[in-house]
């Protein structure tokens, strides 16, 4: 089970990650560059997701399936009762596994936030719009 689990899960961060990487470089060619301060100075006045809302549900749809989220979670075959890739993990590396998981669901919303809703890394409402 873990090897089916395992080539699942695979061929979805493959196949989803291509969109991730065509939004983000969309971005870097009207931003002019790789400097997530630039995207910040450029929010400065509309968000991104004012200008291109079909490009933030993109990117919201590519982050749900990159995380595993409830309707992309193929790896998990409910159909088998297994937990995927994982099933052959316990305790510590159980553990490790799933604390990885929830940061990178973090990581993803914190360039959400930072890709489309203006977020500055020192405002005071970064940590909310990270919330959202």
């Amino acid at each position: 089970y873990s090897l089916l689990g395992s080539l699942r899960a695979v061929a979805q961060t493959i196949s989803y990650e291509v969109s991730l990487a065509l939004v983000l470089l969309s971005f870097i060619f009207l931003v002019g560059g790789f400097s997530l301060e630039l995207f910040s100075l450029y929010q400065s006045k509309i968000w991104f997701i004012m200008i291109s809302l079909p490009l933030a549900l993109v990117w919201l749809a590519s982050c749900l399936a990159e995380t595993n989220r409830t309707p992309f979670d193929f790896a998990e075959g409910e159909s088998e009762l297994v937990s995927g890739f994982n099933t052959e993990y316990s305790s510590g590396g159980f553990a490790l596994i799933f604390m990885a998981e929830y940061a990178s669901i973090l990581f993803m919303s914190m360039l959400f936030s930072l890709l489309f809703l203006g977020g500055n890394l020192l405002s005071v409402f970064f940590s909310l719009k990270l919330m959202i």
